[in-house]
């Protein structure tokens, strides 16, 4: 299989703080990809840096064929291209849903190929038409949000990122915010999306999800990779002892 994500000695701070301390993994294609650990370890932040909502202070991250770098403080001079164009491989689903409250499920789902990669309209709506109906929204595209469950706003997020036809897609504690009854409904999104090949990288609380599906566990604690490995090897047998402590309950 092919890496199509590489991150090297990628490194964050805010302020004094250190948020991650260089964190190194590769992401195959079609992988899918849990982050686990506790709150505050820096897994929304790397998350982030993954697709420049944050930007690293210091080492690479290349998804495709796009590289985005920094290395003391310096950057390549085209870095902002590299950004843009970096941001255009990835599809991001947030934790809360982020749809335009005037815009339909549909209307939220063309805003951003017609806008980023200038395509037609009809061209737009075709293609997001075929994706809300693959999240099980093909009777309420018309809808806005309000008119929508929790559930439902998520599968409109990940039918939107859909639309622009990214590489990889990455997900912020995308069940975080939902009632109990409606986690499943994005959940059995997401492996369907795995069956058909899309790589994911998901940072996520869902233990019994990140230990069904993903094909690899990423564990963060205090900004630091303590461990990556398969979900079985990590909930039966893991080789750190805060990797054994995090996951006591479910071990």
């Amino acid at each position: 299989m092919a890496t199509i994500i590489s991150v090297t000695d990628l490194s964050k701070s805010f302020s004094d703080s250190l948020a991650l301390n260089r964190i190194n993994f590769t992401v195959e294609k079609a992988e899918l990809i849990a982050i686990i650990g506790p709150s505050g370890c820096g897994k929304s932040t790397l998350l982030r840096c993954l697709n420049g909502l944050e930007l690293l202070d210091e080492g690479s991250v290349q998804i495709g064929d796009v590289n985005l770098e920094r290395h003391h403080g310096e950057q390549p001079p085209d870095f902002q291209q590299r950004l843009r164009a970096l941001r255009e491989e990835v599809g991001m689903v947030f934790q809360s849903f982020n749809l335009f409250p005037h815009l339909t499920a549909l209307e939220n789902a063309i805003k951003a190929p017609m806008v980023v990669r200038k395509m037609k309209r009809a061209e737009a709506e075709e293609k997001a038409r075929v994706y809300l109906e693959k999240v099980g929204l093909g009777n309420r595209m018309h809808h806005y949000p309000s008119q929508l469950s929790g559930g439902q706003q998520q599968r409109a997020a990940i039918a939107r990122a859909l639309t622009m036809s990214p590489k990889v897609m990455l997900y912020d504690e995308p069940t975080s915010a939902l009632d109990p009854g409606l986690v499943g409904e994005v959940l059995s999104i997401m492996r369907q999306l795995d069956d058909e090949g899309m790589t994911q990288v998901v940072v996520t609380h869902e233990m019994r999800f990140a230990r069904e599906v993903a094909d690899r566990i990423i564990f963060l604690q205090q900004g630091e990779l303590v461990e990556s490995a398969p979900p079985e090897e990590l909930f039966t047998a893991p080789r750190d002892d805060r990797t054994r402590e995090f996951l006591k309950d479910f071990l």
